[in-house]
């Protein structure tokens, strides 16, 4: 009855082990899908000011003709 008792705590263990990672595994999805998100918008601001800038000097351009 001893053997039978053991395996159930050992397997109780690991249940409790495996579910305490996948807490912290979704944490740190929630964490880099946040991350990810902010770099998309900073990429993009970026990509509109490279374009305003980009339409500013060909204007400059086009103007010292």
């Amino acid at each position: 009855m001893l053997w039978p008792m053991i395996a159930v705590v050992v397997g109780f263990c690991g249940l409790a082990v495996l579910g305490v990672l996948a807490v912290r595994v979704a944490l740190e999805v929630r964490r880099l899908g946040r991350q990810v998100a902010e770099s998309s918008e900073r990429i993009t601001r970026a990509a509109q000011d490279l374009e305003q800038v980009a339409g500013n000097l060909a204007r400059a351009g086009e103007s010292l003709r």
